[in-house]
């Protein structure tokens, strides 16, 4: 490598993540492995602080690592990956809309259910049932 290098704990710093974060990164080939010091120090170019910033970002817009991983190859190749960037932006948000149609069905469940608790008196409950608002349609 030509010009200043930086060592993990020095990248960590830059970017605002753990050095095991980065090793993680590296494990799931979101960044190249770096070169070596002599004392087998992981030696980083300070252009990979671009890289771990972009990973940053696509996380908290929600995307996955599976799916960064695949935009990075992408740039990677030499191409521009916007267009594979609306594809995963267009999968996480299907994701998304299913997830939130679930959590709304299992909100009303649980409404349902503490409604049945409120009209409940608990000295009605049968021995061997062992919550009669939950087995109750």
């Amino acid at each position: 490598m030509t010009g200043a290098t930086m060592l993990i704990g020095e990248l960590a710093e830059a970017t605002g993540v753990t050095a095991k974060t980065l090793r993680y990164y590296e494990q799931q080939g979101l960044l190249p492995a770096p070169d070596r010091t002599a004392g087998g120090y992981r030696d980083y170019d300070p252009a990979i602080v671009q890289r771990v910033a972009f990973i940053r970002q696509a996380q908290a817009a929600g995307l996955t690592l599976r799916q960064i991983g695949e935009v990075l190859a992408v740039r990677d190749d030499g191409r521009a990956p916007c267009q594979h960037v609306a594809e995963v932006v267009d999968e996480r948000l299907g994701d998304v809309e299913a997830r939130l149609r679930k959590l709304r069905r299992t909100r009303d469940q649980l409404r349902r259910l503490r409604s049945r608790l409120d009209e409940l008196d608990p000295a009605d409950c049968p021995p061997g049932e062992i919550c009669r608002a939950v087995t109750r349609p």
